[in-house]
């Protein structure tokens, strides 16, 4: 099992792999997937690294959510 320590970890490098421009989209992107996994897991499953290469393939956010 993974100590906190080893997630702050994952998610600074998978940051820090991203341009300046696109750490934001990154944050964002972070919050709304943990909330989303949390709701539908009761715990937030997240691969930085994942989300990371998704946002420099050009994911971003095109719409607003839908309820």
């Amino acid at each position: 099992m993974q100590t906190r320590k080893q997630y702050s970890q994952k998610k600074k490098e998978a940051r820090d792999s991203l341009p300046d421009e696109l750490k934001p989209v990154f944050d964002d992107f972070v919050a709304d997937y943990k909330y989303a996994a949390t709701l539908r897991y009761g715990k937030p499953y997240i691969s930085y690294l994942v989300l990371a290469d998704m946002i420099k393939s050009g994911w971003r956010r095109s719409a607003d959510p839908v309820d």
